[in-house]
């Protein structure tokens, strides 16, 4: 019985869209994915689309602009580019001819003012940015805010409940089976953290909030320079 003849399968990679191409330009010119989330005013995942779903197209002429800008206008900040893609970003269409809608962002903060925030390992790892979002608004709204850390027991300077490590904080210091602990920094009834200054601090760490936080706590001698957060919670509250 002869063989069967094979199938031709293609050899190379698909072609990158038009919406990748010039993402590709601006990633050499210095920009990341994320700062191109930004510019179009979009969720990071949808920029990595370009190249895994082929999506972008109508995100296009904005980025031909944006990347004119940059190679021939010398414009690099983003708020310039953001304001520069948002004239020539329109609303996709739906099959009927409507406008289609666009999901809304969480409500961060409640009205109240209170709000919270956790990050485990995996996003500690990438500085914590889903909880910047959270500090930015927090600070806009003129907000407190108390944070609890997680690390090994051994990155801490004081001992378990000392006063002096966060004076005030009736809440008992929680232990785990791994030798880690949580601690709590700030709360109501002390007054917490003015959120304004530290989203200015997230700002001078690059947006890592991560190292906002182990920075404030190095500080102010509460852990070891070389100790490692493994958890991050940021709670928010309108003072009275």
């Amino acid at each position: 019985m002869p063989p069967r003849p094979r199938r031709n399968h293609p050899t190379g990679q698909r072609e990158s869209n038009e919406a990748a191409q010039l993402a590709d330009q601006l990633q050499t010119a210095g920009y990341t994915k994320r700062d191109i989330a930004r510019i179009i005013n979009r969720d990071a995942s949808l920029v990595s689309q370009f190249y895994t779903k082929n999506k972008g197209a109508a995100f296009v002429p904005a980025l031909r602009q944006v990347l004119a800008a940059v190679q021939t206008g010398g414009i690099t900040d983003l708020p310039d580019l953001a304001s520069i893609a948002s004239r020539h970003i329109t609303r996709r269409t739906t099959a009927s001819g409507a406008t289609a809608r666009v999901r809304s962002k969480a409500v961060l903060i409640t009205p109240t003012g209170s709000g919270t925030g956790r990050v485990g390992a995996q996003a500690i790892a990438s500085g914590s940015s889903r909880l910047r979002p959270l500090i930015a608004e927090a600070a806009r709204h003129g907000l407190r805010l108390a944070f609890t850390v997680r690390l090994a027991k051994t990155g801490y300077v004081h001992p378990s409940g000392s006063r002096t490590d966060s004076p005030g904080i009736r809440r008992d210091v929680i232990q785990r089976a791994d030798h880690t602990e949580e601690r709590s920094y700030g709360s109501a009834q002390t007054g917490g953290h003015d959120a304004a200054g530290f989203a200015q601090r997230v700002d001078a760490a690059g947006g890592d909030v991560t190292a906002a936080v182990h920075q404030w706590l190095v500080e102010t001698g509460r852990i070891r320079p070389d100790a490692h957060i493994t958890h991050l919670e940021i709670r928010t509250w309108r003072p009275r």
